[in-house]
């Protein structure tokens, strides 16, 4: 501590000859007590000097304060008594930041911070040991607790730097040190304390007064200014004509979520697919590719690289609500940029729903609020909101100004939830800056309190559609698979997704899931695979379509069609191929055309399909090209006899579109692999389900005592174990117990240990700085569900459609 001391010039009290190697402002995540150095930080809500008796009964031994302290209360402690803690920890990251000299890479801007820093660590990880901030910490706080994790080993840094007013980012720049700079994007975001874009401009410009060189966007002109000012070298790059950027950008095509790009660099030109569509994300992504143009990297090399990109950090999530409701949290802030994205989503997820925003006062702009708010009006009657909840003075003030259907205005937060009114099948996206603590709002809205979830990344699945469209031929149709509760992710959530992509059919097992999906708006077209003779008046009823396998169904379906009055009603032909489940076989088709022709006034062939028993397995090829072959030629002669010019045929299912593409006829089947499981590791799908908890109890046992039912663990030394509260009644089965399966915390396993209960199980973090709270993952994109599956012995289908329905689906965009 006499060094630290030195460094902060404070008054040390106590035991001089302690150490340290971690920092910590919270109590809350103390993970190593004894080695902690805790910073007691005052701010408008809070003291950390409140929390010094808990951080010392937690194992704390060495402090810096800003108050006086009776150090008596704390035998063997070391207190650094200082002037304003806050700039004491600054001045320590700064100190340790000077002991590495390494690149370090500095990014400001108003937005794609995060993402930018997030994307250069997924392009330069196989060349450098990366340290970067975590999430967004680039406040005040935040970016002196990202610099302290700056180590020997490290060969490059990245930190985002934020600011909020005039004269912070000088202190942040003292404490990073970038040696090479990125300025992202300038926009309304955190404007509040700026006069003018210019002044926020100036003043984020300063991160990079002693670069080697700082990366922006040429036509971002009031960033080009704030730049030049400083005298750096700079490399800029252009989506315009423009001859004095060394890189210029031209996009050659988007579709399908993805974009396809060339860039001129010096006398090259390459060209890469960026697998994101919007422009923020391309925005985003030209920096990067600046960025390894400057540091040498082969324009093939780049563009292998970026079609490789995967999404950063959600801020948007959605909710299962009360009274049927659903709910969109975007409580992270607001401005008039974040409310086009949430309102975005809003009306492409919730077409067919009513439509609700809850808004608080947009404090996050310039503008003035008349012009704000009829600005805000526009926006809402474009996206077809039908009723809208102010809450702050300033929207309450300009209530006039909207033309919403249904509006109530509040004036602050607290006089909502005294008088919250009634939410009856709503799709509520929640919107508010932090001040109003719209949290309160979601907690109360929110259906369920099982601690347990199943996150599912929407954008995710969007772009795993995008793949698997990328094989297909323009004119290829599409069946995608919503049975099982959509492989557990939730049937009406996607399917609603699904839709909004202009899908051609949707496939379920029984016709009371099509029921529900009808109930709830959903209307193209519905296969239901399984239909029953008894589902025949809800099948007509509901306007979907059955699978026919056999004569029976054939017959009995025909008559229920004749009895409803009805013509030409749409019918899927089943035939066997080789899978020997369902379906007619080669030597029935004779008489199955015969059938049909009988019945023609009634029933039309929609489709001719079959199902492949082994794409999947290159072992089975020569039986999978047996069935591909067998359904050409039997589906022909269906199709030439008793179809017609729209009958289509499909036997492709996600792995065959893989591996078989040749062979998509006219449409194909997805199913698994909207949900990132590649028969091929293709590295472009990914995983969008992520399955956690926390750990709700953490105890230390002695060695000889028992975990579980049955006494099934018997601690053969001093363990410490977290209980978990999700159990066999939540789809983890009860088989992965006694050490056979495994969490991951704070990306280290930890077995599964003693019997599976059925609302909780227990895990061994022995080792494992881990605390009360913290979050624990069963499976998602960092610890695939394809793990777990092989844990069981069985495939990931298994695994994500045995996810019960009590767990609670969080849908999220980035």
């Amino acid at each position: 501590m006499t060094e630290t001391a030195a460094v902060l010039r404070g008054k040390l009290i106590g035991e001089q000859a302690l150490q340290y190697h971690q920092i910590s402002i919270d109590t809350r995540t103390l993970s190593n007590p004894p080695d902690t150095l805790f910073f007691a930080l005052k701010g408008k809500n809070h003291d950390g000097h409140k929390y010094i008796d808990e951080a010392y009964q937690a194992g704390v031994r060495c402090f810096v304060t800003d108050e006086p302290i009776d150090t008596s209360k704390y035998p063997g402690a070391a207190f650094i008594q200082t002037e304003d803690s806050l700039e004491s920890l600054q001045k320590l990251a700064a100190a340790h930041r000077r002991k590495f000299p390494v690149p370090v890479i500095g990014i400001t801007g108003s937005n794609g911070k995060t993402v930018v820093k997030e994307w250069i660590f997924q392009l330069l990880r196989n060349d450098y040991n990366v340290v970067r901030s975590p999430r967004s910490y680039n406040s005040q706080v935040g970016v002196p607790l990202s610099v302290m994790q700056m180590q020997k080993e490290h060969t490059l840094a990245i930190f985002e730097a934020g600011v909020s007013q005039t004269g912070e980012m000088k202190k942040l720049k003292s404490i990073i040190e970038p040696t090479l700079g990125i300025f992202t994007h300038l926009g309304d975001a955190h404007q509040t304390n700026f006069l003018s874009l210019e002044q926020k401009a100036v003043e984020k410009a300063w991160l990079f007064a002693d670069c080697e060189l700082v990366i922006y966007c040429r036509d971002q002109k009031i960033i080009g200014k704030a730049i030049r000012n400083l005298g750096v070298k700079t490399f800029t790059w252009t989506l315009r004509e423009d001859s004095g950027a060394d890189l210029k950008v031209k996009i050659l095509e988007r579709a399908n979520g993805n974009t396809r790009i060339a860039f001129y660099f010096q006398d090259t030109v390459f060209n890469a697919i960026l697998p994101f569509g919007d422009d923020a994300s391309i925005e985003n992504a030209c920096h990067t590719v600046a960025l390894l143009c400057y540091l040498g990297y082969q324009g093939e090399e780049i563009a292998r690289r970026l079609v490789q990109l995967s999404p950063v950090a959600m801020r948007l999530e959605q909710k299962q609500g009360i009274e049927h409701c659903t709910l969109i949290n975007d409580t992270y802030n607001s401005d008039l940029g974040s409310l086009t994205i949430a309102l975005n989503m809003l009306s492409g997820q919730h077409q067919n729903s009513a439509k609700t925003l809850i808004l608080s006062d947009i404090l996050q702009t310039t503008r003035k609020p008349t012009a704000l708010y009829v600005e805000v009006d526009r926006m809402l009657r474009e996206h077809r909101i039908n009723r809208l909840i102010g809450i702050g003075p300033e929207i309450s003030h300009h209530a006039s100004v909207f033309a919403t259907p249904q509006k109530s205005f509040f004036p602050d937060t607290e006089t909502f939830l005294a008088h919250i009114p009634e939410f009856h099948d709503e799709a509520i996206l929640i919107k508010g800056s932090r001040d109003f603590r719209f949290e309160r709002i979601v907690s109360l809205l929110e259906d369920k309190a099982h601690q347990t979830v199943l996150e599912i990344n929407l954008d995710a699945f969007s772009r795993n559609l995008s793949y698997f469209r990328s094989l297909l031929h323009q004119n290829t149709k599409m069946v995608t698979m919503v049975k099982a509760f959509s492989y557990g992710s939730g049937s009406f959530e996607i399917a609603n997704l699904l839709e909004h992509h202009r899908i051609d059919y949707l496939a379920v097992a029984f016709s009371d899931e099509g029921k529900t999906l009808r109930e709830k708006g959903i209307r193209i077209p519905i296969i239901v695979m399984n239909p029953e003779p008894s589902s025949y008046p809800t099948i007509i009823k509901y306007q979907l379509e059955p699978e026919i396998y056999h004569f029976a169904p054939l017959l009995r379906f025909s008559a229920a069609v004749k009895n409803q009055g009805l013509n030409h009603y749409p019918i899927h032909l089943k035939i066997d191929t080789g899978m020997h489940r369902l379906g007619f076989v080669e030597e029935e088709l004779n008489s199955l055309t015969e059938s049909l022709l009988q019945h023609r006034e009634y029933l039309r062939v929609a489709s001719v399909f079959s199902h492949l028993a082994a794409a999947d397995d290159p072992d089975f090829d020569s039986f999978t090209l047996s069935q591909l072959n067998a359904f050409a030629r039997m589906s022909e002669q269906i199709i030439k006899t008793a179809g017609d010019a729209n009958t289509l045929r499909h036997i492709l299912n996600s792995a065959g579109i893989e591996r078989f593409p040749e062979y998509q006829f006219d449409m194909v089947r997805l199913g698994i692999g909207l949900y990132g499981i590649s028969a091929v590791g293709s590295p472009a799908l990914q995983q969008v389900s992520s399955l956690k908890s926390i750990i709700l109890q953490i105890k230390n046992i002695r060695a000889g005592e028992s975990v579980g039912y049955g006494r099934k663990h018997m601690a053969i030394k001093d363990q410490t174990i977290g209980t978990v509260p999700i159990g066999y009644a939540d789809g983890l089965r009860r088989s992965l117990g006694n050490g056979i399966g495994r969490v991951m915390i704070h990306d280290r396993y930890a077995p599964i240990i003693g019997n599976i209960c059925m609302d909780m199980c227990m895990i061994d973090l022995t080792g494992i700085p881990a605390s009360e709270g913290d979050p624990v993952l069963f499976f998602g994109p960092e610890y695939p569900v394809t793990a777990m599956a092989d844990q069981l012995g069985t495939i990931a289908y298994e695994v994500l459609t045995g996810i019960s329905p009590r767990v609670k689906r969080i849908y999220f965009r980035e």
